[in-house]
């Protein structure tokens, strides 16, 4: 084995003696009024590459519904496509989202695809 090897084994068994050396703290006696202290919540943050989890209410942002853009029959097709490849529980495929919407999930979820794996035929169209 060589040295530097042996020393982080060594720097790592002294490391797990050391957590397993803590003692308990201190049990606080019965009818004690010591209040926990207050633990600041973190905020949630969501991934950059997380895709889009629920339908975007009809004008909240600046892009137009996709049904106004390309219009019913063209929409429900790429409703369909984005719903068909989806891997998500609640994803954006609805015709009232955007279209560039739609289309980034159609994106992500065929982007997940192996080389060697057969993407559907939705993923091509």
């Amino acid at each position: 084995m060589s040295r530097t090897r042996l020393s982080l084994v060594l720097i790592a068994a002294s490391l797990l003696v050391a957590a397993c050396d803590q003692s308990e703290p201190a049990a606080e006696p019965a009818g004690s009024t010591t209040a926990a202290p207050e633990i600041a919540a973190v905020p949630a943050i969501m991934p950059a590459d997380a895709p889009p989890q629920e339908q975007v209410p009809a004008g909240s942002d600046q892009s137009p519904p996709c049904r106004s853009t390309l219009g019913a029959a063209a929409s429900a097709r790429l409703v369909e496509r984005c719903i068909a490849v989806s891997p998500a529980t609640r994803p954006p495929c609805h015709a009232d989202n955007p279209c560039a919407l739609i289309q980034d999930e159609i994106d992500r979820a065929c982007a997940q695809y192996g080389l060697d794996e057969a993407k559907p035929a939705e993923c091509e169209a």
